[in-house]
């Protein structure tokens, strides 16, 4: 039978988390401990927490992520599953963030300062300069229109201009201006 292991009510407020997804068979035979207004299900174990939901990212006062498996599950609902060492205090003051792109994958992201993968090496930067950056490194990523005047490949450029614009506080335009 399962210990009914419950944290504090306030431990996840202005949290943040990368949640891994796992298989639904995870939470079989655990006991529903909490259950949202909007229909997520958490299930808590001395390692860590279980969600199961539909909608993932902002949640009231905190930033909790899911990280899909590959492949990706058809299910809309979702499990994810993270330790309890996992949850990053969240504030809009502090330089909390950095961001992370993948260049094979055409994609961005941004982790917390305290995740132990953090290479020290790129700029830290407040909730709302994080979602500045990577809004410009999406429409760098996804459109052309602003590669017209340049001569070199968009895909050099690209990686060149986003590298800067994570690992330096130069501006989008003081970096176009370089090239």
């Amino acid at each position: 039978m399962q210990k009914n292991f419950r944290p504090h009510p306030n431990s996840f407020k202005n949290t943040f988390c990368v949640f891994h997804e796992v298989l639904q068979d995870e939470v079989t035979g655990l006991k529903i401990q909490f259950e949202s207004k909007a229909g997520s299900t958490y299930y808590y174990t001395e390692e860590g927490m279980y969600r199961v939901s539909n909608h993932w990212g902002r949640l009231a006062n905190s930033k909790w992520r899911l990280v899909a498996m590959e492949p990706e599950t058809p299910s809309k609902t979702k499990t994810g599953f993270a330790a309890w060492s996992e949850f990053y205090p969240d504030n809009t003051t502090d330089k909390l963030y950095y961001i992370q792109a993948d260049f094979e994958k055409n994609t961005v992201t941004y982790q917390h300062r305290n995740n132990p993968d953090y290479d020290k090496k790129a700029v830290l930067r407040t909730s709302f300069e994080t979602t500045k950056r990577i809004k410009q490194i999406r429409n760098l990523q996804q459109l052309t229109s602003w590669a017209k005047h340049f001569e070199e490949d968009i895909d050099v450029l690209r990686a060149e201009i986003i590298t800067e614009l994570i690992y330096t506080e130069k501006t989008l335009d003081e970096i176009k201006r370089e090239i």
